[in-house]
């Protein structure tokens, strides 16, 4: 086992949190006023829930998951609350030395006719359209198996899961990664970290100095994992679609946007901190 993926990915993704009886009491409360069928057993489970949320992502963000959980059930999916983190980390200068030179997990950037590719856990449909607009992906395997994959886009990205479209300036030093996936029996090898360094490679070759990302707020692992590679956040985005319609509040201009599916999404453009667009 790799000690360097396990500090990457952290142990079960959560963080320590200690709540008073007071809280506890609060939680108890919220719980009876939302529960419908009122048995202990339903009982006892949403306060687990709420208990589990709330230590692995915090106060705030752990009530705001619960809140999005029962938006779309109440809803059938028409209703959801997303809430993203734009996070920005520096491409290393050099390779990762670390990392033995002989290994079973073989990375390479995958072509759209590639084999493997239809064992994503991805639609095909999906996987088409993110060729289609240019993305590059690598691949883990080991032994013809799907250990994980990462995309990279190198312009701009249409947000797949809400309605908006990021530019990244300044064009050619900053890429836009998405969608990095390492599979359940591989988490605790040395995948995630290979990939990383296939990428990083593939960018610093072509001389870019950071990628960003957006990474729900509501995702504790992920979150702790992209700020051991060095990620700053940049900026906060909350996401309340309700049907057709979609509101986002964002934490900079033009801070509100309310559009329809017909209408234009809005466009966020990221940047890294200042004086840090040349880091090398």
């Amino acid at each position: 086992m790799d000690s360097r993926a396990c500090r990457l990915l952290g142990k079960d993704g959560t963080f320590p949190y200690c709540a008073g009886p007071k809280v506890y009491r609060e939680i108890h409360l919220f719980v009876r006023a939302v529960d419908k069928v009122g048995s202990p057993t339903s009982m006892i489970r949403a306060v687990s829930t709420i208990r589990t949320s709330v230590q692995s992502l915090g106060w705030s963000n752990g009530l705001l998951y619960l809140i999005a959980r029962g938006l779309s059930a109440a809803t059938g999916g028409r209703g959801r609350l997303i809430k993203y983190y734009f996070m920005v980390q520096p491409v290393p200068a050099e390779p990762l030395r670390a990392l033995p030179k002989v290994s079973k997990t073989l990375v390479y950037q995958v072509s759209p006719g590639d084999a493997i590719i239809r064992t994503f856990p991805r639609p095909a449909s999906v996987i088409s359209r993110r060729f289609a607009d240019g993305a590059v992906c690598f691949v883990a395997e080991n032994e013809q198996n799907l250990a994980g994959f990462i995309w990279l886009r190198l312009d701009r990205y249409d947000e797949d899961e809400v309605r908006c479209t990021y530019l990244l300036e300044p064009a050619g030093k900053i890429a836009w990664d998405f969608d990095a996936y390492v599979a359940p029996e591989f988490r605790m090898s040395r995948a995630f970290v290979q990939l990383w360094e296939a990428a990083n490679g593939f960018l610093r070759e072509r001389g870019y100095r950071w990628t960003a990302s957006r990474i729900s707020a509501f995702n504790a692992m992920s979150l702790a994992a992209h700020k051991r590679f060095g990620a700053e956040r940049l900026n906060t985005a909350v996401f309340i679609v309700a049907g057709p319609v979609q509101t986002a509040v964002l934490s900079f201009r033009p801070f509100v946007h309310v559009g329809t599916a017909r209408g234009n999404p809005p466009i966020i453009t990221l940047r890294p901190l200042p004086g840090r667009a040349d880091a090398w």
